[in-house]
Protein backbone atom coordinates (compact mmCIF):
# COMPACT_ATOMS: atom_id res chain seq x y z
CA UNK A 1 0.00 0.00 0.00
CA UNK A 2 1.15 3.55 -0.70
CA UNK A 3 1.58 6.07 2.16
CA UNK A 4 2.75 9.65 2.45
CA UNK A 5 4.87 10.52 5.51
CA UNK A 6 5.76 13.92 7.02
CA UNK A 7 7.42 14.95 10.28
CA UNK A 8 6.45 18.16 12.06
CA UNK A 9 8.14 19.87 14.98
CA UNK A 10 5.61 21.40 17.36
CA UNK A 11 6.58 24.69 19.06
CA UNK A 12 6.75 24.99 22.83
CA UNK A 13 4.05 26.90 24.71
CA UNK A 14 6.53 29.72 25.27
CA UNK A 15 7.35 29.93 21.55
CA UNK A 16 3.65 30.05 20.70
CA UNK A 17 2.88 32.75 23.26
CA UNK A 18 6.00 34.91 22.81
CA UNK A 19 6.75 34.53 19.12
CA UNK A 20 3.54 33.20 17.59
CA UNK A 21 5.43 30.23 16.14
CA UNK A 22 3.59 27.41 14.41
CA UNK A 23 4.51 23.85 13.51
CA UNK A 24 7.59 23.44 11.32
CA UNK A 25 7.89 20.87 8.55
CA UNK A 26 11.20 19.03 9.06
CA UNK A 27 10.75 16.05 6.73
CA UNK A 28 8.67 15.16 3.73
CA UNK A 29 6.23 14.71 2.33
CA UNK A 30 7.72 11.44 1.16
CA UNK A 31 5.86 8.62 -0.61
CA UNK A 32 6.50 5.18 0.89
CA UNK A 33 5.30 1.71 -0.03
CA UNK A 34 4.72 -0.43 3.08
CA UNK A 35 2.38 -3.01 4.60
CA UNK A 36 1.01 -0.65 7.30
CA UNK A 37 1.28 2.94 8.52
CA UNK A 38 3.78 2.15 11.27
CA UNK A 39 6.11 0.42 8.80
CA UNK A 40 5.75 3.39 6.44
CA UNK A 41 6.77 5.85 9.18
CA UNK A 42 9.78 3.76 10.18
CA UNK A 43 10.89 3.23 6.59
CA UNK A 44 10.62 6.93 5.76
CA UNK A 45 12.71 7.95 8.77
CA UNK A 46 15.35 5.23 8.35
CA UNK A 47 15.70 5.78 4.60
CA UNK A 48 15.89 9.54 5.06
CA UNK A 49 15.54 12.00 2.21
CA UNK A 50 18.57 11.68 -0.08
CA UNK A 51 20.90 11.16 2.88
CA UNK A 52 19.91 14.30 4.79
CA UNK A 53 19.71 14.14 8.56
CA UNK A 54 16.48 14.93 10.38
CA UNK A 55 17.22 17.41 13.15
CA UNK A 56 14.28 17.79 15.50
CA UNK A 57 13.66 17.72 19.25
CA UNK A 58 12.11 14.26 19.59
CA UNK A 59 9.86 15.34 22.45
CA UNK A 60 8.23 17.85 20.06
CA UNK A 61 8.18 15.63 16.98
CA UNK A 62 4.92 14.55 15.33
CA UNK A 63 4.96 11.90 12.58
CA UNK A 64 1.96 11.97 10.27
CA UNK A 65 1.18 9.12 7.88
CA UNK A 66 -1.54 9.34 5.24
CA UNK A 67 -2.64 6.25 3.30
CA UNK A 68 -3.64 6.38 -0.35
CA UNK A 69 -6.56 4.05 -1.03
Amino acid sequence: MLYEVVILERPTKKEIEDEGKVERLVFGPKPVIANDSQSAAIAAVLDGDNGSKITVDRSRMQVLVRPFA
